[in-house]
């Protein structure tokens, strides 16, 4: 049954445990578009699903009903359509009649997809949708609902924080993620798609772990040709992607775009108020709204600094497709077949595939913990920066892993097309930041220089001795 979905071990363990429980359920999904959630849900739930619905964008009412009708003509298997709802409260009446022809020994499953997008104004779906749940749905034992959306934000503040019917009615929450690296390999092979290491890195780097982007790549395309063919080619899927993808999640979108514009243009991050100045926003309210927003949906991560409070946090960009798109493909006047290849030799894409290559080992602390053999240790990872007043050294450094063992790894990630050479002038760089950092913490922890390589590092005599521990891209597929 699930053998085709790849990975999501925790979530297929969720709806398990929802699929054998002796009572109603109702399932949220959380995700982003294009990750999978349907994919997830139809896949698993394939025996047991009854029923399904997809909300229209940005569709009245009367469009939502009659798009709901034809799904319970669908589901009925019935040549003669039914009648069409006047409002949601019948629409749920019709349903309910048809579930009970369907509900005996076994489970059924019932699935609402992009939910958001039914409720419409003065449409009252939540009110009625809420009143089906507890007065039928919730009594009916081998009933599992399942509501999907894109909009995490909508669904977090309507959903799961609703005040009226639906107040914890939620059984279960699934935030549903992009792939891992070792994730995006195992579904690339299950298409057939055999690429070495590097290569899935780099399309991880242009498009991160969506399931629906990688799905993009054909056997026998190298990284470079798939990033062409879909960012720079007429017809590329993600050269238009972009326009779409805040549209769908957000109402008012252009605020959020203009938060993840400036976030693109700085890779180590900005304040909070160094955000709402460059966008002009004021602060307050709805400005807290559409940080949390963009957090929710995974497109902003915020990390707060070694040894301080979130009131110093910083933000940065997190989501590998945006920010690529911005850099290379946003009023790019370069355009068609063969433009990733030249702007690949070119130096935009050095400082582009460092940034991008940092990011993705922040979402990979895990694995980088495992391959330094510190897993079990409680660790908090963090970035730090000292800026230095005139006369003074100053020091980034992009990943602390702060351990309880009174270590601390200070990581240096570098990405190369070979194994990485450590010459006079970096090592010195180096020295300079672990003092920096010494002098500036106070700490007194042993602190272990790490590198983190796409080839591992070249031992010379200004590795040895200065090195302690070494990660390479292959750790980052455990």
């Amino acid at each position: 049954m699930s053998e085709a979905i790849i990975g999501r071990d925790a979530e297929k363990k969720i709806l398990k445990e929802m699929l054998d429980s002796k009572e109603a359920e109702l399932i949220a999904i959380l995700g982003r578009r294009r990750v999978g959630k349907t994919f997830l849900v139809r896949g698993y739930y394939q025996q047991q699903l009854v029923f399904e619905c997809t909300g229209l964008h940005e569709a009245g009412l009367a469009d939502q009903l009659l798009n709901f009708s034809q799904a319970l003509q669908q589901a009925m298997q019935s040549a003669i359509p039914p009648a069409t709802p006047d409002s949601w409260m019948q629409a749920f009446t019709f349903l309910s009649d048809f579930l009970q022809t369907k509900i005996n020994k076994q489970p059924v499953v019932v699935l609402f997809d992009e939910f958001p997008w039914m409720h419409t104004p003065k449409s009252g779906f939540l009110t009625a949708f809420g009143h089906w749940w507890n007065t039928w749905a919730s009594r009916q034992p081998k009933l599992k609902v399942v509501i999907c959306g894109s909009a995490a934000s909508w669904m977090i503040e309507n959903v799961l924080h609703n005040r009226g019917g639906l107040h914890n009615r939620v059984s279960q929450t699934i935030r549903l993620l992009p792939f891992s690296l070792k994730e995006s390999e195992a579904y690339l092979l299950s298409r057939g798609i055999r690429l070495d290491r590097y290569q899935v890195l780099q399309l991880y780097m242009a498009m991160g772990g969506i399931p629906q982007y990688l799905k993009q790549a054909n056997k026998g395309e190298s990284a470079n040709q798939v990033i062409d063919k879909l960012f720079f080619e007429k017809d590329g899927m993600l050269k238009t992607e972009f326009n779409v993808l805040y549209r769908s999640l957000f109402d008012n979108a252009s605020h959020h775009e203009s938060i993840v514009r400036q976030l693109a243009k700085k890779a180590s991050g900005m304040s909070r108020n160094e955000v709402i100045a460059a966008c002009g926003f004021t602060t307050g309210g709805t400005t807290t709204r559409l940080f949390e927003e963009l957090e929710q949906s995974g497109f902003i991560t915020q990390y707060i600094p070694f040894e301080k409070t979130s009131r110093d946090a910083v933000y940065k960009l997190s989501d590998e497709y945006s920010l690529f798109y911005l850099k290379f493909v946003d009023r790019a006047r370069a355009m068609g077949a063969g433009t990733w290849h030249k702007i690949a030799a070119g130096s935009s894409y050095n400082s582009w595939s460092g940034y991008a290559f940092e990011a993705i080992c922040q979402k990979h602390v895990a694995q980088i913990k495992v391959a330094l053999g510190i897993s079990g240790v409680y660790t908090e990872a963090s970035g730090w920066r000292y800026t230095p007043k005139p006369g003074e050294a100053g020091a980034q450094i992009d990943l602390l892993l702060d351990r309880q063992d009174y270590c601390i790894n200070m990581c240096e990630m570098k990405f190369a097309d070979k194994a990485f050479v450590i010459d006079k002038k970096y090592a010195l760089e180096l020295d300079r930041k672990v003092a920096v950092f010494r002098e500036r913490t106070r700490t007194r922890k042993t602190v272990f220089p790490t590198m983190i390589t796409t080839y591992g590092t070249k031992q010379n005599i200004y590795y040895t001795g200065r090195i302690i521990s070494e990660v390479t891209m292959a750790d980052l597929f455990i």
